[in-house]
């Protein structure tokens, strides 16, 4: 997938100490569009949609901390105040507000709470099941009481802790693995994402690239209610991403969408949660109008 790749430089920035990475497609005289990844993924998986908008938009993808050529943090935390304080800083840094974001997942879910924070430096939101869990989901995790979940949360990073970063003997082995997660990707895309995903250990194996301690779920969040009064406060339009495949669910339906000033929803047939590789051609239709 070498023609996508031509012209994509990588840059660093600083962030609470932590060496951050990033890719600049170019452009620079374009508007400012970011894309933000999700959980376990990086900046890479985001090189068809890059390409497509590259010649209109001035594209740059990060890696969050833990994740892609992002340095690790020290104690293995995870926070989504991190994670917001990372896009507030290069957003800052590289002076793009007002700037476009599209993002997925857990990335979606930190440029919507930034959008809520600062509604003045986003011109266009588009999030790919970026509201976290299902309203549902939300009330079996928070029905349980606060001592049970801190104890949870200290069980899952103890247990990470004897857990080491998995091992593959070859490249081919680590793209079986990465075609199995995804039934929708094509071969190429699952090559491609291993190859951009991985680090060649010292004896030779290959590993993922991600912090095995970005798998535990925080201890505890932001409440509900404050996070749903950040949606409130986003005012630029906002497009709600979702794929008719995925455990999430659509937001017109389970109430969420009342929370928003200005956004509507887009579901995807045949796509589960990955909706920018499960359906490319339609997303991009649909994201070009939304943000043009």
């Amino acid at each position: 997938m070498s023609e996508t790749s031509s012209g994509v430089t990588s840059h660093s920035y600083f962030s609470q100490r932590l060496r951050l990475h990033y890719v600049d497609w170019g452009n620079p005289g374009a508007p400012p569009l970011i894309l933000l990844h999700g959980g376990r993924d990086h900046c890479r998986n985001w090189d068809w949609v890059a390409n497509a908008l590259r010649d209109d938009w001035h594209v740059i993808a990060p890696d969050l901390r833990g994740h892609g050529d992002s340095q690790w943090t020290t104690d293995g935390n995870y926070e989504m105040a991190g994670y917001i304080y990372d896009l507030a800083q290069l957003i800052h840094q590289q002076n793009l507000a007002p700037v476009t974001i599209v993002a997925h997942s857990l990335g979606g879910n930190i440029s919507l709470r930034y959008t809520g924070l600062y509604p003045e430096s986003v011109r266009a939101l588009v999030a790919i099941e970026g509201l976290g869990m299902s309203p549902k989901m939300l009330a079996e995790r928070t029905s349980l009481e606060f001592d049970q979940r801190l104890r949870n949360w200290i069980d899952d990073k103890r247990g990470l802790a004897g857990r080491l970063p998995r091992r593959y003997p070859t490249i081919e082995e680590a793209f079986a693995r990465m075609h199995t997660e995804n039934k929708h990707l094509s071969p190429e895309q699952a090559r491609h994402l291993t190859v951009h995903g991985i680090n060649q250990n010292e004896d030779g194996t290959y590993s993922w690239k991600f912090d095995n301690y970005v798998r535990a779920f925080p201890a505890y969040d932001m409440p509900t209610g404050a996070v749903e009064g950040l949606w409130g406060k986003i005012t630029c339009p906002t497009l709600l991403v979702y794929g008719e495949e995925s455990w999430a669910s659509n937001p017109a339906e389970d109430g969420r969408i009342k929370h928003f000033q200005n956004a509507e929803v887009a579901g995807f047939a045949d796509a589960g949660h990955w909706v920018h590789h499960d359906q490319l051609d339609g997303f991009l239709k649909r994201v070009k109008a939304f943000i043009a």
